[in-house]
């Protein structure tokens, strides 16, 4: 069983900059599952989307794969079929983890920096809940790229925390967003104080910024087949 979340509990006299490290892998499942809401949907239908659409022994690359559950619901959407797996993130600590979860010769795990990772004839690139990480000034570069660079039939499916244009939506999601992680368990102050450390390095974009930039990236259609509160899923198409 996954060790409950609790990186927030205590109160902290100086909060520093959210990491994906050896604390957070250890309890991510929990901490996951009760802060994104419809992530316990969104992960196997992306590996069902995924699954369908990667023939034999093609290409997936799963991109910021932290312990590899997305990797994991392709895997068990293919059966044995014969496929690539690259799995990447740039935390040590969650690869480790993701490494003793699927003894799977077909994946090939990878500790770099994705904005730097050959996905040269991907049939599928998963970027769940990862771009939102990513500097703001290097999202459609890196975007761009993985368009150029996958298969000519490709598939993006990307995974996001979105704003809302309006004052008075983005009110409404966030008091809805915060309920729902109260009603998880979670304390006012584990969730003052995870916001706090995530303030600088989780930087949201809305609908229309994503669907902008994914067409100036070179992708020819964008639909969203998810959403749940202010988190949404688009399958984008080279």
């Amino acid at each position: 069983m996954p060790r409950k979340d609790q990186v927030f509990r205590a109160p902290q006299q100086q909060i520093v900059d959210f990491t994906f490290d050896d604390a957070v892998a250890e309890v991510f499942p929990d901490m996951i599952r009760r802060s994104v809401p419809g992530y316990e949907t969104v992960v196997p239908i992306t590996g069902l989307i995924a699954a369908r659409h990667v023939p034999v022994d093609g290409l997936v690359c799963d991109l910021g794969c932290s312990l590899g559950a997305t990797t994991l619901a392709v895997l068990r959407q293919l059966g044995e079929q014969p496929v690539h797996l690259l799995a990447v993130d740039n935390s040590q600590a969650m690869l480790d983890r993701a490494k003793q979860l699927i003894p799977d010769d077909r994946v090939t795990f990878r500790c770099e920096d994705l904005q730097h990772t050959d996905v040269t004839g991907a049939n599928v690139i998963l970027m769940n809940y990862v771009l939102q990480f990513i500097e703001p000034g290097a999202r459609t570069e890196l975007l761009t790229n993985l368009c150029h660079d996958m298969a000519p039939d490709g598939l993006l499916i990307l995974s996001e925390k979105i704003r809302y244009e309006s004052d008075e939506d983005q009110s409404f999601y966030d008091a809805t967003h915060l309920a729902y992680k109260k009603a998880n368990g979670y304390s006012e102050l584990e969730i003052s104080q995870k916001r706090t450390a995530l303030e600088n390095v989780m930087i949201i974009d809305s609908e229309a910024e994503h669907r902008r930039r994914l067409a100036r990236a070179g992708f020819r259609r964008v639909d969203s087949w998810f959403r749940c509160l202010n988190w949404v899923s688009y399958l984008a198409y080279r």
